[in-house]
C-alpha cells in the first residue's frame, strides 16, 4: 500500500499532481465530447430507419399481391359475361335473357369496382414507393455519416484509450496518498466548479483564473507550504508557482511515458 502523504508540502505536492492527471483524463474525454452519445443515435436512427424500410416494403409486397388478385377477380368476371352473353343466344323466353342481362350487368359493376380499387392500390403503391425511395435515401446519408463518426470515434479511441487507462491507474495511485478528509474536499471542489480545477497555483499574484488579487502576506503563507490554503473567493486549494512548476515537469514525463 502507497504511503500516505505526511507534511502539508507532501500533501500539497500529491494533490497538485491528482489535479494535473485528472486534469489530463477530462481533456482526453473531452476530446471524445459527444461523439460516443452521436454515434448511438445514429444507430438508432439507422436502426430506426432500416425498420420502416423493412415495413415499407412488405406493405409494396402486399398491395402488389391486392392487385394481382383483383386483376384475377376482372378475368373471372370477363369469363362470367361471355359465358352469360353466350346463354342469351340459347333463351327460350324474356325472363331467362332479363335474368342473364342483370348477371351481365352485375359482373360489369365487379370489374368497374375491381378497376376502381386497383386505381386506388396504384396509387397507394405510387406513394409508397415514394416513400421507399425517400427512406432508403435517407438510410444511405445516415449510414454514411454513423461510419464517419464511427471512423472518428475509433480514431480518438485508439489514440488515447491506453493513456487514459494508464492515466486512471496513476490518478488512483495518488488519490491513495491522499488522506480522505483532503481527498473528499478536492472532490467536492472539482465537482463544484466548471472548469473542475479544484487545485490550483498562483500566478501574477493570483490564483489561477481568478482575477482576484491574493494579498502579500497570504502569498508569502502558500510559499512556506505549512498549511493548506484555499482562495477565499473560488474556495480552491492554492499551491505556490514553484511548487507547481516542478511538479508540472514531474507530471509532463509521466505522462509522456504513457503515450
Amino acid at each position: 500500500m502507497a504511503k500516505k502523504a505526511e507534511t502539508v508540502e507532501e500533501k500539497l505536492r500529491a494533490l497538485y499532481d491528482l489535479q494535473l492527471i485528472d486534469s489530463r483524463i477530462d481533456e482526453i474525454r473531452n476530446m471524445r465530447g459527444e461523439l460516443p452519445l452521436e454515434v448511438e443515435d445514429l444507430k438508432d436512427e439507422v436502426a430506426g430507419l432500416t425498420t420502416r424500410l423493412e415495413k415499407l416494403n412488405n406493405e409494396v409486397q402486399t398491395v402488389d399481391e391486392q392487385i394481382k388478385t383483383k386483376k384475377n377477380e376482372i378475368d373471372s368476371h370477363k369469363e362470367s359475361i361471355k359465358k352469360y352473353t353466350d346463354q342469351q343466344k340459347d333463351v327460350r323466353n324474356n325472363r331467362e335473357f332479363n335474368s342473364l342481362t342483370k348477371e351481365i350487368e352485375y359482373q360489369t359493376l365487379e370489374i368497374e369496382l375491381a378497376e376502381k380499387h386497383i386505381k386506388e392500390f396504384k396509387a397507394n403503391l405510387e406513394y409508397k414507393k415514394n416513400l421507399i425511395s425517400q427512406t432508403s435515401e435517407k438510410l444511405d446519408l445516415k449510414s454514411n455519416h454513423l461510419k464517419h463518426k464511427e471512423n472518428e470515434l475509433n480514431g480518438i479511441l485508439t489514440e488515447t484509450e491506453r493513456e487514459e487507462k494508464a492515466l486512471v491507474i496513476k490518478s488512483e495511485e495518488f488519490s491513495a496518498i491522499i488522506e480522505d478528509r483532503l481527498l473528499n474536499a478536492y472532490t467536492r471542489i472539482r465537482n463544484g466548479v466548471k472548469n473542475r480545477l479544484a487545485v490550483v497555483s498562483i500566478e501574477r499574484g493570483a490564483s489561477a483564473g481568478s482575477f482576484f488579487t491574493i494579498p502579500p502576506q497570504v502569498q508569502v503563507e502558500i510559499a512556506g507550504r505549512k498549511k493548506i490554503m484555499t482562495d477565499e473567493h473560488s474556495g480552491r486549494i492554492l499551491v505556490d508557482a514553484a511548487l507547481a512548476a516542478e511538479e508540472r515537469e514531474k507530471i509532463d514525463t509521466i505522462i509522456k511515458n504513457l503515450k
